[in-house]
């Protein structure tokens, strides 16, 4: 006799699906009252099933569709809507399309006659259902009907928004206005920085175009779109940044630098605000700098062990300098301010000098450059040099001034700590010789020099396989037999993501150990080619190689390796 599932209790269909067994059915019956829950959320409870295991079995029972991750990525916000917040959050549930008879809604029990008809009364259309796992609906909820929300406040805001004829040369809306506490643009502003920390923002893009403005966060590296207001609104927008910077609102010409200190019911931040002007008007660039306790470490940034080893060991020397390189936004303040964290006691002495100030750190020393009221790079780190320090953090070796105080400090027994923008670690020596400082002192105060960028981590939620083209196997430097066994992996995009595939960044290292073949060939005047062979031979594994390595262990994807690294 053929099993019928639609006649078949659901235990009895996971029995056969072989998922459980009739034991693990029979003690799920007998703990379900205790648990208040049905037979298959109890199974999912005593961890014998998986939810998928679940809604499979549910399908066959109850005939009907099954709402996976790839059917939520994309819906219509206005087909969300139908269902208003509170009831869906309530009584678990989540439109998919509607038209205009009929309406399909996701839920965890598609058997609810009384939330079914609820449901009809509410959205005046006729019901039909389709299952959906809770935690995938909890995602859903969370996803759209914050996104709901903000757009409604956008609307709101510039719904209250009265545009006004003006010319060319008179396109900032009154100071009085700017200032009101309910005035839109103000709601506005408000509205892009919150959402902004919410989001893990590092950077907001406030930029004009030709019929609207664009606001795009920088998240995990990469900027995103989040909202258009009118090009009407854009003036005003630039006109509440400059009053919350004290900047000059009437000089619409020149680039202006500022920063803003908020304390928002997230948490506090620092805002370096940076303004241009651009042929369509002015851009906005606003850099988040978080105020809170630092919450990185050596182990959480991303090194292989034997890397990690290496730095340790040279960040627990009592003199020299250490040199972080790479371009803005590659980590570099962050690997430093963890370094000097793992160093951190009682007995040391730790000064910072930066600009700006990027975390606080307790118990350390930390100093901010000024340099409209003569606080510079040299005039703070000639002050320092006076207050007893062990270990000195530069913010950023930038001329020839700066440099020649961190090479003394090292040559006077003191652990030096800088960045320094360069593409890789033989160029960062190079470099500092171009700047202006004899290589004999490069050679003798060098200790390690580390070239560092931060590579997206595929989502864990829809990590899949990925089978790469030859163009991209080329692209990445992947030729060789030895890669012919690597399980290449790929995010697709769901709503953990954000449909980008991508969730957080980690980093990849390039560590130049200054030996004494390095320290010869500096002596020597050696060009950077003859200084990466030499630091080849000596182990340093590249960044294109670090990159591969990752790729390799499934942490990142084959695009990331390319965007990211060039081939030696």
């Amino acid at each position: 006799m053929s099993f019928n599932a639609q006649f078949a209790r659901l235990g009895e269909i996971l029995v056969h699906n072989g998922f459980v067994t009739e034991d693990q059915v029979k003690e799920a019956l007998i703990k379900q009252n205790n648990f208040g829950l049905k037979i298959g959320e109890t199974l999912l409870k005593l961890n014998y099933i998986t939810e998928n295991q679940l809604l499979k079995s549910l399908q066959e029972q109850l005939d009907i569709d099954v709402i996976y991750e790839r059917d939520i990525i994309e819906l219509d916000e206005s087909v969300i809507a139908l269902i208003p917040e509170p009831f869906a959050v309530e009584n678990r549930c989540l439109a998919i399309r509607a038209d205009e008879d009929s309406i399909l809604v996701a839920m965890t029990d598609p058997e609810n006659i009384l939330l079914i008809d609820n449901i009809k009364k509410l959205t005046q259309r006729n019901v039909q259902t389709a299952l959906i796992g809770n935690e995938l609906l909890t995602d859903g909820l969370e996803r759209y009907y914050k996104s709901i929300r903000t757009t409604s406040q956008v609307q709101d805001a510039v719904g209250n928004f009265e545009f006004v004829a003006v010319d060319e040369d008179e396109q900032e809306i009154s100071i009085g206005t700017a200032k009101e506490a309910d005035a839109p643009v103000v709601k506005l502003i408000n509205l892009i920085i919150t959402e902004a920390i919410k989001a893990g923002t590092t950077d907001i893009h406030i930029e004009p175009l030709s019929k609207n403005t664009r606001v795009r966060f920088r998240v995990d590296g990469a900027l995103r779109e989040v909202m258009n207001p009118p090009i009407q609104m854009h003036a005003g927008l630039i006109s509440i940044v400059k009053v919350m910077s004290k900047l000059n609102i009437a000089e619409r010409r020149l680039p202006q630098d500022g920063h803003i200190s908020l304390k928002t019911s997230v948490k506090a931040v620092d805002v370096r605000v940076s303004i241009t002007p651009t042929v369509l008007g002015e851009k906005v660039v606003m850099r988040l700098l978080d105020k809170g306790d630092f919450g990185f470490t050596l182990h959480t940034l991303g090194f292989e062990e034997d890397k990690l080893s290496i730095f340790k060991k040279w960040i627990h020397r009592p003199y020299g300098i250490i040199i972080v390189s790479g371009p803005t936004g590659s980590g570099k303040s962050t690997t430093l301010h963890a370094a000097i964290k793992t160093i951190q006691d009682i007995e040391t002495n730790i000064i910072t000098v930066e600009d700006p100030v990027e975390y606080r750190l307790e118990g350390i020393t930390q100093i901010e450059v000024h340099e409209k009221i003569g606080l510079t790079f040299g005039s703070a780190l000639r002050s320092v040099l006076r207050q007893d320090p062990d270990v000195v953090l530069i913010g950023e070796i930038r001329d020839l001034e700066t440099a020649d105080i961190a090479i003394k400090f090292s040559l006077t027994g003191h652990l030096v700590f800088s960045t320094l923008h360069a593409n890789d670690a033989p160029s960062t020596i190079t470099r500092l010789i171009d700047i202006g400082i004899p290589p004999y002192l490069v050679g003798s105060s060098l200790n390690l020099v580390m070239a560092q960028r931060l590579v997206r981590k595929i989502c864990k939620h829809c990590k899949q396989d990925y089978t790469p083209t030859q163009e991209e196997l080329e692209a990445a430097g992947i030729t060789d037999d030895k890669y012919k066994d690597v399980k290449y992996k790929i995010g697709t995009g769901c709503v953990h993501c954000d449909n980008t595939g991508y969730s957080g960044r980690t980093g990849i290292f390039e560590m130049l150990q200054v030996t004494s073949k390095v320290r010869k060939l500096i002596f020597d005047g050696a060009n950077q080619d003859l200084i990466r062979e030499q630091a080849l031979e000596d182990g340093m594994q590249t960044l294109h190689d670090s990159a591969v390595e990752k790729m390799i262990e499934g942490v990142t994807s084959i695009k990331e390796v390319i965007k990211l690294t060039v081939i030696d």
